[in-house]
C-alpha cells in the first residue's frame, strides 16, 4: 500500500502528514479519507481546479493525465511541471510526496 507524504501545508496540515492508501485511488479521496480537507469543489468530476497538487515525488507512478485535465491544469494557480489535479491522479504502487499550492482560483469552499 503506497504511502503519500503531504508537505505541510498552513490551513490543511501545519505540521505535514502521511497516508497511507490502496493503489487504484485518487490521491484527492485518500487525503478526504485521512481527514485533510483538500478542496474539490467539483466532487471530483474533473471539472475545477480547486484540488490542484504539485507532485514532488513519484510523479512517474502516477496514471498520466488526460486531455480534460491537461486544459483544467492551465488554469490552476502556481502550475509547474508535476502539477496534477489530486481527484484525477491515480496511485500505483509506488509511494508519492505531494505539495499543495498555498492558493486555489476557488472564492467559496465546500462545507464551509
Amino acid at each position: 500500500m503506497p504511502t503519500i507524504k503531504i508537505l505541510p501545508h498552513a490551513e490543511y496540515c501545519p505540521q505535514g502528514a502521511e497516508v497511507k492508501a490502496p493503489a487504484g485511488t485518487s490521491i484527492c479521496e485518500a487525503l478526504l479519507d485521512n481527514g485533510i480537507e483538500i478542496e474539490h469543489a467539483c466532487e471530483m468530476s474533473c471539472a475545477c481546479t480547486t484540488c490542484h497538487v504539485i507532485v514532488r515525488q513519484g510523479f512517474g507512478s502516477l496514471n498520466e493525465s488526460d486531455e480534460a485535465e491537461d486544459d483544467l491544469l492551465d488554469r490552476a494557480w502556481g502550475l509547474e511541471p508535476q502539477s496534477r489535479l489530486s481527484c484525477q491522479a491515480i496511485l500505483a504502487q509506488e509511494d508519492v510526496t505531494v505539495e499543495i499550492p498555498k492558493y486555489s482560483i476557488n472564492h467559496a469552499k465546500e462545507n464551509h
